[in-house]
């Protein structure tokens, strides 16, 4: 953990994602000149960032454009930790891995779609460092947006919205027949899936109560860190403490055994199975159903 960085409050920085195509059948550069295709090309850098960044709370894209023969994308960051979650994906080969699913889902490419990338903050290429976090981190800082977000991503987003039927609450995308592998079906809605946050945490133990060890036990049959001694253990530990810190700590331990596996759908499954819909609603932001 790059403490130094994470203690200094107010945080906001810039980086520059270069993405090249390996792939013959899609040229990035081509797809960015074509409206259709450039409006694939946002959803899938959208559909990346909610992947390796833990969703759209901590960033947004500034710009698309062409720096031939790479296809760029200018990312802020306004929270460090989502900001380390990225560069932690990015070092790992996540962030590729992603955005080669979703380009090759999106675009119905027949075979693998591979892609050569780099990151950039200001003049710093962040590939030389990605072992220092702390480093890349403060490269970023100290590389601050230059820009407002351009006028072509609040276009591309406006036509997000219309496609989506009415812009929906965040994370929430229209029902469709066939759910995609990064959803889930919560009340005939589809919600992206993504990793679980730390706000996601303080609203479960706000709305579980006494409830929490049922929970636990629900994701504890695919979770062995939540198995009924650990459930116990921590019923014990944080006793004094009350239901509120029991409840945080249990959700802390999921996702600290999960990692990138501690979805928000997992969570809003075991809250529907254990008879908890209404803070499922509150945990994804919709209005209860009548």
């Amino acid at each position: 953990m790059a403490d130094k960085v994470l203690d200094r409050g107010p945080w906001t920085g810039c980086a520059v994602l270069f993405l090249q195509s390996l792939c013959p059948d899609a040229n990035l550069l081509s797809l960015y000149k074509d409206e259709e295709g450039k409006f694939i090309l946002y959803k899938v850098i959208k559909l990346t960032l909610i992947d390796s960044a833990g969703g759209l709370d901590g960033c947004e894209i500034l710009k698309l454009h062409d720096a031939d023969p790479f296809f760029g994308v200018e990312v802020k960051f306004v929270d460090v930790v989502a900001c380390q979650q990225f560069l932690e994906s990015y070092s790992s080969g996540a962030v590729r891995q992603s955005i080669s699913q979703h380009a090759c889902r999106l675009l119905a490419l027949a075979q693998e779609f591979t892609v050569e990338t780099q990151l950039k903050a200001g003049t710093h290429v962040l590939d030389r460092c990605l072992d220092k976090l702390e480093l890349c981190l403060q490269q970023i800082q100290q590389s601050p947006p230059g820009r407002l977000r351009d006028e072509e991503i609040d276009r591309l987003e406006e036509r997000l919205r219309r496609d989506v039927l009415g812009s929906p609450p965040p994370q929430q995308i229209p029902f469709i027949q066939q759910v995609p592998s990064n959803c889930f079906r919560f009340q005939n809605k589809v919600f992206e899936d993504r990793v679980l946050t730390a706000a996601d945490v303080q609203s479960f133990a706000n709305g579980v109560g006494r409830q929490w060890k049922h929970v636990g036990r629900t994701l504890g049959r695919e979770c062995r860190a939540l198995k009924d001694t650990a459930i116990d253990n921590l019923a014990y530990e944080y006793a004094r403490e009350g239901l509120y810190e029991q409840a945080y700590q249990l959700l802390s331990r999921f996702i600290q055994a999960e990692g990138r596996a501690a979805k928000l759908g997992r969570l809003v499954k075991a809250l529907e199975d254990c008879k908890l819909t209404g803070l499922a609603e509150s945990i994804l932001d919709v209005q209860p159903r009548d």
